[in-house]
């Protein structure tokens, strides 16, 4: 059974109030990365309905027209299409949003005001940086490494436990993100998210 399937064992944040308001988090991001998920159009094209495509893939040389590919492909399949990294990046290729790192909260507030429909997410890793988020307008926090994952694989994992404890006091919607895939996610039911982030989850597809 696949990532996307189980999160409906899950029960995020305001979920029923989600399924009648189009501007709700996607319960489901999928974050580019053509190394560890090399077919990305095929990912992407396996993706349910409210979900969103977070395109990291900073330094590829063909970045732009990749980029510009997987939006339209967004597009059509009715998918929100969210850039990684810099907003006037963002706002060239008509993203629906941007995320930014921890780092770059700051950025995150001012394209809040210049893009007030940008669906904007923050990279966090503590619960202060989830208030900095909150504070700056971000609509949601990717919180991580919830689990070991390889892409940083020196990083520290929160941990289930504490991670949900922080969940229960975030101040913003949060997604799950690190090491998910359709094994961990189990050991997340319950906890009020508003859905998770992944990228080996859809490596085999």
């Amino acid at each position: 059974m696949s990532v996307a399937k189980h999160t409906a064992a899950l029960k995020p944040r305001e979920r029923d109030a989600a399924r009648s308001n189009p501007k709700a988090p996607p319960r489901l991001i999928m974050v580019t990365d053509r190394v560890r998920v090399p077919n990305v159009i095929g990912a992407i094209n396996a993706l349910p309905p409210d979900s969103a495509v977070l395109f990291r893939d900073y330094d590829l040389p063909n970045r732009l027209e990749l980029g510009r590919e997987i939006r339209d492909l967004c597009r059509r399949r009715k998918l929100r299409f969210i850039i990684a990294g810099h907003g006037r990046f963002a706002a060239q290729m008509r993203a629906d949003g941007l995320h930014t790192p921890e780092t770059g909260i700051q950025e995150a507030r001012f394209w809040r005001q210049w893009r007030p429909k940008w669906f904007i997410t923050v990279a966090a890793h503590s619960p202060a940086a989830l208030w900095q988020a909150a504070r700056a307008g971000a609509d949601a926090a990717l919180l991580s490494p919830v689990f070991s994952t390889n892409s940083h694989p020196d990083a520290k994992p929160l941990g289930a436990l504490k991670f949900a404890r922080i969940a229960f006091q975030a101040p913003l919607p949060i997604y799950a993100f690190g090491g998910i895939n359709q094994h961990t996610l189990i050991r997340l039911t319950g906890v009020p998210i508003c859905g998770i982030a992944a990228v080996s989850a859809f490596s085999s597809v």
